[in-house]
């Protein structure tokens, strides 16, 4: 199931792709939750995240992603319809 949406074409609702023509952000995900449906554009361009989290993870990296979340927390718990969610999914679990 291909969507087109504005332009770009999305495998499905809720499944985040990689953007890297995208001047400024890494990712986008066509969301939906219930019958409203948003584009969203996440992740800094060239970042370095900590990415998955790995067996035998440095503390450096423990601690990025733990402050990723804590700063972060509060735009996560929006759901679906918020970048910070999608990031969190996506870049930092």
């Amino acid at each position: 199931m291909s969507i087109e949406y504005r332009g770009e074409t999305f495998a499905g609702y809720n499944k985040p792709k990689r953007t890297a023509n995208h001047a400024k952000k890494s990712h986008a995900v066509l969301a939906k939750e219930g019958t409203t449906i948003k584009l969203i554009r996440f992740g800094e361009q060239g970042a370095e995240t900590a990415g998955k989290p790995k067996a035998g993870e440095s503390d450096r990296m423990k601690n990025k992603r733990a402050s990723f979340k804590a700063r972060h927390g509060k735009n996560i718990k929006k759901g679906k319809t918020s970048a910070a969610y999608w990031a969190d999914k996506t870049k930092w679990s």
